[in-house]
């Protein structure tokens, strides 16, 4: 007999060795070169799957060094560029694409490098930013025009500094890339907390791989708690939309179409298991910190820096084709990804053992109904 997790592996095996012809039946009307900057972690693969898909031919410009635990075998496709941001592009020289999406952006000098280099050798510059340049988060809600915080406050220390660092980073980041490449050719995608299979992070997974044990589910937060995410693949495929149609702009890239709670989303995410499962509401912040629930990605509790960090305006990117896959479908699927055996064990254990707040989770519950 096969076991589930040697059915699962076959399976992902066998399709990855199918040919691209199905999925060329969704080809773009005028096929494209494209350029990635970083296309082997957890957005690049989806893009490239996407893209070989629609027709286009793809080249990727990587360090050489992480394997895709996703579309591994699409990678024979590819046109396999190696460099390191930080000591040049040399690999790129004499050659043109249509169009860069860099998903590799960690750096201001290395958007200001690549966009320099790339300026009259492609149409347009997709960059890869995220909703974390709105950080402090203090609207109701914030759209793509709100003020950005362009330096790090002085005596910003500990985790205000970290997301203060990444906002401006991401931040100027991006205004290099309108400076050299215009606003007409630079296309920017602000994701929030992106979740799906090939998440490196984790984050997210923590609810699939909760939610298919079933039992008792604490849920934290309170009933109203927004909150917000997207499906890699819905990124993935509209960059290379966006692409496609040279349409420039900036755009909040989140999800779902329509306001979502802590409360409906647990419900929602449940719906793609069939354990009996029954929640456990905790709406007390001191007592989930003191017992060490922090951020359970897609809840952040929304308190002072972090009030709108689920409040992302987006209905610019919804005029402009941002579709969204069902949540039911994003959680079995990253489940399936999880425990296919493309996540080494000892990363599993971080998220399930003992001391994790999986693993600690029945003694939580008891000390919420002991008070």
């Amino acid at each position: 007999m096969t076991t589930r997790r040697e059915f699962l592996t076959t399976t992902a095996h066998a399709a990855i060795a199918a040919p691209l012809l199905p999925l060329v039946e969704r080809a773009a009307p005028h096929p494209m070169r494209i350029l990635i900057l970083g296309g082997t972690a957890f957005l690049g693969p989806h893009i490239v799957a996407y893209a070989l898909g629609r027709g286009h031919s793809v080249t990727t410009f990587t360090r050489g060094r992480t394997e895709p635990t996703v579309h591994r075998g699409l990678f024979r496709h590819v046109e396999p560029l190696v460099g390191d941001r930080s000591e040049g592009l040399d690999a790129l020289a004499g050659r043109s694409w249509d169009v860069v999406i860099d998903n590799s952006g960690q750096r201001v000098e290395w958007a200001t490098q690549a966009a320099e280099a790339l300026r009259d050798r492609v149409e347009s510059y997709v960059y890869t930013s995220s909703t974390g340049v709105y950080y402090p988060y203090l609207g109701d809600s914030i759209s793509e025009d709100t003020e950005l915080v362009m330096e790090v406050p002085v005596g910003a220390d500990g985790e205000a500094s970290r997301e203060y660092s990444y906002g401006v980073m991401k931040a100027r980041s991006e205004a290099e890339v309108r400076r050299i490449f215009g606003e007409d050719r630079a296309i920017i995608v602000r994701p929030t907390y992106i979740m799906g299979p090939g998440d490196r992070t984790h984050r997210f997974t923590y609810w699939p791989v909760r939610l298919e044990r079933g039992g008792e589910v604490m849920v934290p937060g309170k009933a109203d708690d927004p909150v917000q995410y997207i499906d890699v693949r819905d990124v993935a495929e509209w960059m290379v939309r966006l692409a496609e149609t040279r349409t420039a702009g900036t755009f909040n890239t989140a999800g779902p179409a329509a306001p979502m709670t802590m409360h409906r989303f647990v419900h929602a995410a449940q719906g793609a298991f069939s354990a009996p499962t029954t929640f456990v509401p905790i709406d007390d912040y001191a007592f989930l910190a003191e017992h060490g629930v922090g951020y359970r990605i897609p809840w952040i509790p929304p308190v002072g820096n972090n009030y709108g960090s689920a409040r992302a305006d987006i209905s610019r990117a919804l005029a402009n084709g941002l579709t969204f896959r069902p949540l039911a479908e994003s959680v079995r699927d990253t489940f399936e990804w999880w425990d296919s055996g493309a996540v080494p064990a000892d990363q599993q254990a971080r998220l399930t053992g003992p001391e994790s707040v999986m693993g600690r989770e029945a003694e939580i519950i008891a000390a919420w109904r002991r008070r």
